[in-house]
């Protein structure tokens, strides 16, 4: 069985900057209120009309198929990870094959809607194919344009504050030594996914549970997608309740980086580079406390970029990479928590 390793990596974040105190304009908050409660000083928006998740993600993909030494005609698979994607359908995954004009239709492509841990999801994914030796360069996308969607109101300012966009890509090759994915852990609870989703507009119809709060007309079949009830009082934004979802990621974060070292025969102690998915300057402070890592062996960038869901991991590690901070040999250790709920730990040997 072969070993896959990550053979190039890049990233792309638009050109927008916001600071805290630019969203204080258009609602109830302060930069002191969002950096007390997340870490974030500013985040990045992608230009309206002009870019999109995909473009951003065929960047961020142009970057690392350049760095692993490849073609872009020498891609034979794509899994890309969103929640955020351009259309409802189809998903981003041929969307990004169409932008980088891979016209080999030999290939596949596959969506994953993990949220904030579908980069790790999407790399277990890809491992498996690599480790069967059924494809030999899988580019693994992460990319969000959360702008689009947000709530720009004191009413969903508890979530806009937070989100970001951007995104970063990795190519999976085969490794011809001990260097490479050396495990991935996935778990998943669907039993509160409420508490962090984006529910409306949805197929559940005029049948859910809550259709008279959203002005669904009581019609046998089918139903309505998007009602002006559910536009005027706000229930087309993303909603979370963000007490609950941090109690639940500061316990979920350990325990699947702890399983994960278990597998591997390491501790704590072993880890050259902690990545977490950037959900929250906080969680990312208790974890890394909880495993006893210096600041040297931590990267966060939260602070510039907000949350990128999905691409906040591969933004990182890109970036990390890029400022010398992931050498060869070191042990990387990424893991997310999020939307779902579903984690996830990746170790990697440089």
């Amino acid at each position: 069985m072969y070993k896959s390793k990550i053979a190039g990596i890049g990233h792309y974040v638009p050109a927008n900057v916001v600071t805290n105190n630019e969203l204080a304009v258009l609602m109830d908050t302060s930069d002191e209120w969002i950096q007390e409660r997340t870490g974030i000083q500013e985040r990045r928006y992608g230009t309206k009309h002009e870019e999109s998740t995909t473009s951003m993600a065929a960047n961020a993909a142009r970057i690392a198929i350049d760095r692993a030494g490849t073609t872009k005609d020498q891609i034979d698979f794509i899994v890309f990870a969103t929640l955020s994607p351009d259309y409802f359908f189809p998903g981003c995954g041929v969307l990004l094959q169409r932008e980088l004009g891979i016209t080999n239709t030999e290939i596949g492509a596959l969506d994953v809607r993990n949220q904030c841990s579908g980069f790790i999801y999407a790399l277990s994914i890809a491992d498996q194919f690599i480790k069967t030796g059924m494809y030999k360069n899988i580019l693994v996308v992460g990319a969000e344009m959360h702008s689009m969607g947000l709530d720009y109101t004191t009413r969903g300012r508890n979530v806009t504050v937070i989100f970001g966009d951007g995104a970063g890509a990795v190519v999976l090759q085969r490794s011809e030594n001990e260097s490479g994915i050396l495990t991935t852990k996935l778990h998943a609870d669907g039993t509160h996914a409420e508490e962090l989703a984006f529910i409306n507009p949805g197929s559940h119809g005029g049948y859910h549970k809550n259709r008279d709060l959203y002005g669904y007309p009581d019609d046998k079949y089918g139903g309505i997608f998007l009602t002006e009830t559910m536009v005027k009082e706000g229930y087309i934004f993303p909603n979370m309740n963000g007490q609950f979802v941090f109690k639940m990621a500061i316990q979920k974060f350990p325990e699947v980086i702890k399983e994960a070292l278990a597998d591997q025969g390491y501790t704590s102690e072993d880890i050259d580079l902690f990545i977490p998915h950037q959900a929250n300057l906080r969680i990312s402070q208790f974890v890394q406390k909880l495993l006893g890592l210096p600041d040297h062996k931590v990267y966060n960038n939260i602070q510039k970029y907000g949350n990128t869901t999905a691409a906040s991991i591969p933004i990182a590690l890109s970036e990390a990479w890029e400022s010398g901070k992931v050498k060869e040999g070191d042990l990387i250790c990424l893991a997310a928590f999020g939307s779902g709920f579903t984690w996830a730990s990746a170790f990697i040997k440089w």
